[in-house]
């Protein structure tokens, strides 16, 4: 998405003071189409939801000055002081978000539920960002927080709340713009009934989930025109509006308004507040979508042209409706000029669906990210852009979304009842926004605990007024948001309680390490040519279904890899920091541990390189081990101790271990293996049949390196002869349930939630793009 970047050596300052502000006004440009659609529209149905129901016998000037006041100031307190100028600033390695704010606590405190975290995942470059939590360490509220595990589990809680909210924005984000942009029909000589517009909803609506799995990538050169044409438009008719019917509506900046406004009103000004929040729906998106653009590129966004757009625009309408009050009902379409009516309201139209589609893909994005955290069952990601970083799409959720959608709109039929519930979810994504940047503060920016409090009440007491009189409103569709995020955190708290009692009870039932050292280099059994990759949870340590093998099977492999893929709290990790290669036992038993690490953002793209990968991966390990005899110092530390970072670089670039590649492999009945000549047959054919999922065929070879001792040069051959005799995945099929002491709650969690959501989600092989061919799946029961 962003431009090559140009070497700054051969570049003077000014060249590159220039050549940063054209890539961010580069950016900026893009960003009005993904990030601004949503708060962009919001002109299109704010004034009518804030003056139907309560605000029905105040339809006078004064009270029109007033709300305007309340809307210009409400843009400029949240928006632009809260978003632009100091969320933006809280990024996380570029990334932004409820999430990237967790992540940023979780790096800096031991607030981490899952413990899986090593020491050498802090060791990552995009780990260290920002400053250095050292400083911090002795804070007596981190130590509390650390040490009172209930607390952390309310943190968790809080922020999987924050993203169900945001789930709920991607339900009535599309419901709500593409109602609004439509009902200007029902005002036009064709007089369409509520019936026929909810239709033409419907049907825009299924139009724009069936579009989806084409990824926003195919048309996103369209949406930065579509939304800017749609801001100029509303620029001039504001304007328009302000000159032709009341110039004096400039005055109503002045809070002084605000004042009269509440003094006439009362309690039925605060709880039309629940409609003037609607301004601000869609700000969240600035700091959610920052990995896409720059922190600088979204302030130039936001500070030139949309905040100046949308102020002219209430400006505008307000002014309108002083003198035509009888128009609160459709107060924006009313307020065009006729000969303009159609061009802007089929720019509405697309500029609603632009909004719609920004709020969609951040729902993906929150989903990807639970997941990666542990916080959500296993779903289909597909990444729609092989340009674009970060444009996903799920099946499930997608359809999910949409008939979530259409129930709202069919239910409804009513964008101020639509617009309590979109009012409610946003105001509570914010709410929880600045909690979290409260102990950002302390925490990250390490400031003091009176700067963070000071930040914590202003923007609480600001968004908690709002957020009162949203919660009026609960009766009159404000409980939707409510009941869809109350299922989908059960879901996720279900989930990752499961997924944490069963990590827990491979931890506490790990292998002995003395028992097996004292079966011996053979385990007891067969060793036969061939590589085992053993998939475990666990990042040290062997897995309990390891006896499994050892104490049923008459054979097995000859080289034993034990492999964990897990998430660490930064958003990428780099290639050339993807590996942690290292030995589960000493050298003559064969037995490595490898750790495959990705960041909360990355995507597991089944390139069906990981094998190469991984066999290149520890033929480095042991060469480095081989000639750095701190690695292996003694027998005692070279296993399950000390861990190598080694980079997933390309094949190419290791030309002295690759002996030939090719892209279609016969089977070589020679090559002793562990499987039968029939398998490996079928093995040949089934890539035949499916070349989508070929893997390359690389043959290895020991590298001519003077440093090799004779020891490291036979490992290096075995190892090279396992590969060739070929790869079998090996994973545990496993069934979790409660003890039967457990207590009830307990038992409806794991054996009823936990199970149904284990039973019908992804399975872990599909998901981590296992070959189905090369699976061997062993059964095993926790009693958790």
């Amino acid at each position: 998405m962003e431009p090559e970047s140009i070497p700054s050596s051969s570049r003077n300052p000014s060249q590159l003071s220039w050549i940063n502000l054209s890539r961010n006004l580069l950016l900026a440009y893009q960003s009005f189409g993904v990030v601004y659609g949503d708060l962009s529209t919001s002109p299109l149905y704010v004034y009518t939801s804030t003056f139907k129901g309560k605000l029905k016998d105040h339809h006078d000037e004064e009270t029109i000055f007033g709300v305007f006041s309340l809307i210009f100031w409400t843009l400029t307190l949240i928006p632009l002081l809260k978003y632009v100028f100091i969320l933006l600033s809280a990024d996380d390695n570029g990334e932004g978000g409820t999430f990237a704010l967790y992540s940023l606590l979780c790096r800096h405190a031991k607030f981490n539920l899952l413990p899986n975290q090593q020491a050498a995942d802090e060791e990552l470059s995009s780990y260290k960002y920002g400053p250095s939590s050292q400083a911090g360490a002795s804070s007596p509220l981190k130590l509390f927080l650390e040490k009172h595990r209930r607390l952390r589990t309310v943190l968790l809680v809080v922020v999987l709340f924050g993203a169900c909210m945001v789930i709920g924005d991607g339900v009535l984000s599309p419901a709500i713009s593409v109602l609004a942009s439509v009902s200007g029909l029902k005002y036009t000589q064709a007089k369409f009934n509520d019936g026929e517009l909810v239709i033409l909803a419907c049907v825009i609506l299924v139009g724009l989930f069936a579009l989806q799995h084409c990824g926003t990538h195919r048309v996103a050169f369209m949406f930065a025109p579509i939304v800017i044409v749609w801001l100029l438009s509303i620029l001039i008719v504001g304007i328009y509006n302000i000159i032709h019917w009341n110039p004096k509506i400039i005055f109503a900046i002045s809070p002084q308004y605000i004042v009269k406004f509440f003094i006439k009103t009362g309690t039925e000004g605060w709880i039309s507040l629940g409609g003037i929040l609607l301004c601000i729906t869609g700000a969240e998106a600035m700091f959610a979508d920052l990995g896409h653009f720059t922190a600088s590129s979204i302030r130039i966004a936001f500070g030139f042209v949309i905040y100046p757009c949308l102020v002219m625009q209430y400006m505008g309408q307000a002014a309108f409706l002083s003198k035509n009050v009888e128009s609160v009902h459709n107060s924006f379409y009313d307020s065009i000029p006729g000969p303009v009516f159609w061009p802007v309201f089929v720019i509405a139209t697309m500029a609603a669906i632009v909004g719609s589609q920004a709020t969609i893909t951040a729902t993906f994005s929150i989903i990807k990210q639970c997941h990666a955290l542990g916080c959500f069952p296993r779903v289909k990601v597909v990444h729609t852009s092989k340009h674009i970083f970060g444009q996903i799409y799920i099946p499930e959720i997608n359809w999910i979304l949409m008939i979530l959608t259409l129930a709202v709109t069919i239910g409804f039929q009513d964008t101020t009842l639509i617009g309590n519930a979109y009012g409610l979810a946003c105001m509570t994504v914010m709410f929880v926004t600045t909690f979290l940047m409260a102990l950002v503060i302390i925490f990250v920016w390490q400031k003091s605990i009176l700067v963070a409090s000071i930040f914590l009440l202003f923007f609480w007491v600001i968004e908690g007024v709002y957020l009162s009189a949203a919660f009026l409103k609960v009766h009159q569709g404000g409980w939707v948001p409510l009941v869809l995020s109350f299922f989908f955190l059960i879901v996720m708290y279900v989930w990752h309680y499961g997924i944490r009692r069963k990590y827990k009870y491979d931890l506490h039932n790990k292998v002995s390490l003395k028992w097996l050292l004292g079966l011996g280099p053979s385990l007891g059994i067969v060793r036969v040519p061939g590589i085992g990759l053993i998939y475990s949870e666990l990042a040290t340590g062997i897995p309990a279904i390891f006896t499994h093998f050892v104490t049923n099977l008459p054979a097995f492999h000859k080289v034993l890899v034990f492999v964990c893929v897990k998430s660490v709290p930064v958003p990428h990790v780099s290639p050339e920091e993807r590996f942690l290669i290292g030995r589960a036992c000493p050298r003559p038993y064969r037995m490595y541990r490898c750790i495959v690490r990705y960041g909360y953002k990355d995507i597991k793209k089944d390139d069906g390189e990981f094998e190469n990968h991984l066999i290149q991966s520890i033929m480095e390990f042991i060469q480095m081990e081989a000639v750095e005899p701190q690695l292996s110092s003694s027998e005692a530390s070279s296993f399950d101790g000390r861990m190598a970072v080694i980079g997933t670089r390309s094949l190419a670039s290791t030309p002295s271990m690759i002996a030939s590649e090719q892209e279609y492999a016969d089977v070589d009945e020679s090559i002793p293996s562990s499987r039968s000549i029939t398998l490996r047959r079928l093995q040949s054919t089934f890539d035949d049949e499916n070349p989508q999922v070929r893997r390359r065929r690389v043959r290895f070879q020991v590298p001519n390196s003077p440093g090799l001792d004779n020891a490291a040069r036979e490992e290096l051959l075995e190892l090279i002869q396992a590969k060739e005799a070929g790869v079998a995945y090996i994973m545990g099929h496993s069934y979790v349930k409660a003890r039967k002491s457990s207590s009830f709650l307990k038992k409806l969690v794991i054996d009823m939630g936990y199970s149904i959501l284990r039973k019908n989600c992804r399975g872990p092989a599909v998901a981590l793009n296992i070959p189905h061919i090369s699976l061997i799946e062993v059964g095993m029961i926790y009693y958790v």
